[in-house]
């Protein structure tokens, strides 16, 4: 019996009253939110196992858009159900399964074209969570139309082919975090530090869990705060820096 990976407690959320509004992208339905301001840069947001429909995901999305880009989450599951904090962990292997975060490629490319064509974004960023800290790693070394990639507390651990990045990308991890070893940090440092010809950082949180960085202010334990808003911050200032 492995332990629950996900140590926050997402049974009791506050509820978020979202700014933006849901689309539907050919077959993907997807989460947006437009900053007040003009702009032809743009977001991917990346959901977590608990899927686009998660609070914690559309208050990040919102937060991105505040600080002026176009953002959006689509359903990277198109429509299949998401983890529940309810599911048994005995069945999460097979969950994920069906829900592998290297096979993203197509969702990405119907994202980056109505994103180009409707909403006129010229640089395109992603970030993404857990399941979506995958997924960027993923993209990021296999899809050069996106500027510039965060990872939060998610690798691509079986691969030797997963070093080479074609744009900057930022891996944000937690020192506590019991789904990715510091060792599994180190080793990505090193072979970054060997194979990787663009910008890269990698900044380890300490005393944070998994799943750290996307806590809304009210579910915040007063010890983590800094630390989650120093995520944050580091999260949209590499966004500004490349993208």
């Amino acid at each position: 019996q492995m332990a629950d990976p996900f140590l926050y407690d997402t049974g009791e959320r506050s509820h978020y009253g979202c700014l933006g509004h849901e689309v539907q992208i050919e077959y993907l339905k997807a989460y947006v939110c437009r900053p007040s301001v003009f702009t032809d840069k743009a977001v991917i947001v990346v959901h977590d196992v608990f899927g686009w429909r998660f609070p914690d995901i559309r208050y990040i999305v919102d937060l991105i858009a505040g600080h002026g880009y176009i953002t959006i989450c689509p359903d990277f599951f198109k429509g299949t159900e998401p983890w529940k904090s309810s599911d048994h962990w005995g069945d999460f292997a097979d969950w994920m399964k069906k829900h592998d975060p290297t096979k993203v490629d197509r969702e990405a490319d119907v994202v980056l074209k109505y994103l180009k064509e409707q909403c006129g974004a010229k640089k395109i960023g992603i970030v993404g969570f857990s399941w979506g800290g995958m997924a960027v790693h993923h993209l990021m070394l296999k899809n050069p139309q996106l500027t510039a990639g965060v990872s939060l507390y998610g690798i691509i651990r079986d691969s030797e082919e997963r070093y080479n990045l074609l744009n900057p990308t930022f891996f944000i991890f937690g020192e506590k975090d019991h789904t990715i070893s510091l060792d599994q940090i180190f080793l990505l440092e090193e072979k970054l530090k060997e194979y990787c010809k663009v910008s890269y950082k990698i900044k380890v949180y300490p005393g944070q869990v998994h799943g750290f960085a996307q806590l809304k202010p009210e579910d915040m334990k007063p010890d983590d705060k800094p630390y989650i808003e120093e995520a944050r911050k580091d999260m949209i200032d590499w966004i500004k820096m490349f993208v």
